[in-house]
């Protein structure tokens, strides 16, 4: 290294922009469980929806999924910032975040959910049928108790998937890991300590995280 040029790796440097990065990564993983909270409830209303086969509701529905599944989520985030504004709903950049995140991947869980359902054997749906009970207890009591289960290890996969799209809202503003890593970085001219730490943050919280949700998926796959 040539006397006098900064060093590769900057110890002081790194340890004094931790605490910004760790602030933006509560961001993100806020960011992540309300996303997951909007996308695992609406992908189940979405799924109860299209099973009760109403012809109107499940095309509608259909059309819904296939427009947002088919259409990059960047697009979805921009519309929902830009847009909207224009037809006077105008959204934090927080809420748009959730909102994007959480309605893209609705679409995504809804399908797990209908598989999981699915799978629930048609003698369950004949037995509460003999049985009387009333619809909502078909659903609360036979036939959720029973898929939700199956589809966990999915949901977990798709958070997962989620807390690392985060990073995409630093195109509307929201200061995540990685925008927070860039503006540290173009204060400085320094994006190695940045970069790499907010690379590490994101690998800490995700691996321990896939390995719960392979549990899952071994457990599930020994019922």
């Amino acid at each position: 290294m040539a006397t006098g040029s900064a060093p590769l790796w900057d110890w002081d440097y790194a340890f004094s922009i931790l605490p910004d990065l760790l602030r933006a990564l509560v961001t993100t993983i806020e960011i992540t469980v309300l996303g997951s909270i909007v996308a695992f409830v609406l992908g189940l209303v979405i799924a109860v929806l299209r099973r009760a086969r109403i012809p109107v509701v499940d095309q509608v529905l259909w059309a819904l999924v296939e427009v947002i599944r088919s259409t990059p989520l960047l697009v979805q985030i921009f519309f929902l910032f830009f847009v909207l504004p224009q037809f006077g709903l105008t959204l934090s950049a927080f809420v748009v975040g959730v909102t994007a995140l959480g309605v893209h991947y609705a679409t995504y869980t809804s399908e797990v959910y209908r598989a999981g359902i699915d799978a629930v054997p048609k003698g369950q749906w004949e037995a509460a049928t003999a049985l009387s009970l009333p619809r909502s207890r078909v659903w609360t009591g036979v036939i959720l108790p029973q898929a939700i289960p199956r589809v966990l290890p999915a949901l977990g996969n798709y958070a997962i998937s989620m807390f690392k799209e985060v990073p995409l809202l630093l195109a509307i503003g929201v200061v995540e890991v990685v925008n927070a890593g860039r503006e540290l970085g173009s204060e400085t001219f320094r994006f190695t300590e940045p970069y790499t730490i907010a690379g590490v943050l994101f690998l800490v919280l995700s691996y321990p995280a896939s390995m719960l949700v392979r549990r899952l998926e071994r457990r599930a796959a020994v019922r």
